[in-house]
């Protein structure tokens, strides 16, 4: 059963720890009876709604870097398998010949010589020479852990569209609920002419015109 109000309990989140909105079933129970004022409750729905908001474009960001970085994974461990190919055919072979990029329209010739090793740049300008399988190794671990991080900021942003999704209807019906409750308010008042507190006020008005 959805929730009327706020739970007293602990709140329901998503496995990375992303809080569940809750639905306002019942307005009249939640915002705390028909005389109720809804300003702190429309508040906290605004700033619930930035919150989520915020976290969907830091999961944007992490989801880009990742689709920058999972392919470059892939394409380092296919040249590392490579190298590892090109040893094991335990026959002497002439050294390998490439190409490497200097600029975007500039590239030289290289001659890479078989050393069963080969360097990896780990970030902050710092290169490790490691085995070919040991290479190989870290990372098919990495490029493992790239995707599944991938799979868990799609699901992540897909569960925050929910959640903005649930706090615009939440902030709807409450403004719904409101706008009625003022009408009928208004609708009581005109039937008998004026509302409850301005009936005293029309009165003392009629005397002073006497006057």
């Amino acid at each position: 059963m959805a929730s009327a109000g706020p739970s007293k309990g602990q709140m329901e989140t998503n496995p990375r720890g992303i809080p569940k909105a809750p639905f306002v079933a019942d307005v009249d129970e939640y915002v705390g009876g028909k005389d109720a004022e809804i300003q702190s409750t429309m508040k906290k729905f605004e700033e619930t709604t930035a919150k989520y908001r915020y976290m969907e474009v830091s999961l944007q960001q992490r989801r880009k870097a990742l689709l920058t970085k999972i392919p470059d994974i892939e394409q380092t461990l296919q040249v590392v398998k490579f190298l590892q190919d090109e040893g094991d055919k335990k026959k002497e072979v002439e050294p390998l010949k490439t190409l490497f990029e200097l600029n975007d329209t500039l590239y030289a010739e290289a001659q890479v010589d078989e050393t069963g090793e080969v360097g990896l740049w780990l970030g902050a300008n710092i290169m490790l020479m490691y085995p070919l399988q040991e290479a190989i190794d870290l990372l098919s671990n990495k490029l493992q852990t790239a995707k599944k991080s991938h799979e868990e900021t799609v699901e992540d942003l897909e569960f925050l569209r929910e959640q903005i999704t649930v706090m615009e209807v939440n902030f709807a019906r409450v403004h719904n609920w409101d706008v009625k409750r003022r009408r009928e308010k208004g609708l009581i008042g005109q039937q008998s002419g004026l509302l409850p507190s301005q009936r005293g006020q029309g009165k003392d008005d009629s005397d002073d015109e006497r006057d």
